[in-house]
């Protein structure tokens, strides 16, 4: 039949070369899009280098027509977070098509069956492996440059959503745009420094030594695990996906750009809380050749990284125990972090994603000039028969 769509399951490493390259084809002429480390996409996708497979399981469909790919998509259950949320959820993820409502529903579709096949009842997304990936559908902020934390697609992706007729909103994330004060406001300086004194907590900026070899790393994502454990969708890191984690980012992050907070009312000057930033790769990501470090794309990430050859610097991951939150923990870290955003220069902060019901988090860019800017969604919807 003239225009029809061929499914084709990702079958090795060569399929899946092509599944990834497919983004970069599709958003080449977007002047917002950002395009993804091709390797990391490797390394997230392939089931024998990310450690999320312990508790995952996936499968990747490309759409075709005509021989050429015009769709693609993640299926992904993680038994992990089905277990804590109690659900038989199938997630979609790695959701791009061209403005064809019959590729976007073939590819649901498939997902849908591929989920019912395994005992699921339910399709959420867009969602990927773990909370540590992009997660949620853009629905505001396209004029907006984005990053190579979070998803970027085109206005037409929500159109295609709706035209499914079966999914509702499950969850929306904010993104802010902070302006970096020249100087800290007072009135946060001055809860920082109240809060310091009342809670005898102190600021520590950590060697990599500590972080590397006396498991300071791992207990950044454990304090990731006890802060994150009632969010969203939210599965627990196991101590493999940790190792992982530290790899990807710990090893290579500026220390200026990462802050800790830690009780001096414990023996051990326990870690309440952290705050790890990178400079913004999103100027740099555009000199790659569809993500690829070869062959000049690594000098341009290299002058991101060692010399900040940007003006914005992106706020990667926060945490505070809960027991320290409602103490104000949190002033600590960015009042550390807004210093050494001056030092280098920085102009702007990206905040990444924060639940639009988690009020506590947004309310803390009230002290500073910010804009929310960003918005993603996350949808569900029941596998009928």
């Amino acid at each position: 039949m003239e225009n029809q769509i061929e499914l084709k399951i990702v079958r090795n490493n060569s399929d899946l070369r092509r599944f990834i390259q497919f983004y970069y084809d599709l958003y080449r002429d977007c002047p917002h899009a950002v395009p993804y480390l091709f390797g990391e996409e490797m390394n997230t996708l392939r089931a024998d280098r990310n450690a999320a497979f312990e508790c995952c399981e996936a499968q990747y469909i490309m759409a075709l027509r005509d021989g050429k790919m015009v769709g693609r998509v993640a299926a992904i259950i993680n038994h992990r977070a089905n277990e804590r949320w109690q659900k038989k959820q199938v997630r979609f993820g790695w959701f791009d098509f061209v403005d064809d409502v019959s590729v976007s529903a073939a590819l649901l579709h498939a997902v849908s069956e591929w989920g019912r096949e395994r005992g699921m009842t339910e399709i959420a997304g867009p969602l990927g492996f773990t909370d540590m990936d992009r997660e949620g559908l853009l629905i505001e902020g396209f004029e907006r440059d984005s990053t190579m934390y979070v998803n970027y697609n085109y206005p037409y992706y929500l159109k295609h959503i709706d035209a499914a007729g079966i999914f509702r909103k499950d969850n929306d994330y904010l993104e802010y745009r902070v302006t970096v004060p020249e100087v800290l406001p007072e009135k946060f300086a001055k809860v920082a420094t109240m809060v310091g004194q009342r809670y005898n907590l102190h600021v520590h900026k950590f060697t990599r030594h500590e972080l590397l070899r006396e498991g300071k790393g791992r207990e950044v994502f454990d304090i990731i695990n006890a802060t994150y454990k009632d969010l969203y969708g939210y599965s627990q890191l196991s101590d493999r996906q940790i190792d992982q984690l530290v790899d990807q980012y710990i090893k290579i992050a500026d220390l200026n750009l990462v802050s800790s907070v830690e009780d001096w009312n414990t023996p051990e000057h326990k870690m309440i809380g952290f705050g790890i930033t990178f400079p913004s790769f999103t100027t740099a990501l555009r000199h790659t050749r569809d993500g690829r470090m070869l062959p000049f794309g690594w000098w341009h990430l290299l002058r991101t990284l060692k010399w900040h050859k940007t003006d914005t610097v992106d706020l990667l991951l926060i945490g505070v125990l809960p027991e320290y939150r409602q103490k104000g923990a949190n002033s600590l870290i960015f009042a550390d972090l807004v210093e050494q955003f001056q030092r280098y220069g920085f102009k702007w902060a990206e905040a990444m994603p924060q639940m639009e019901s988690n009020e506590h988090v947004r309310n803390q860019w009230n002290y500073f000039e910010s804009e929310q800017h960003r918005r993603h969604r996350c949808f569900k919807a029941p596998i009928t028969d």
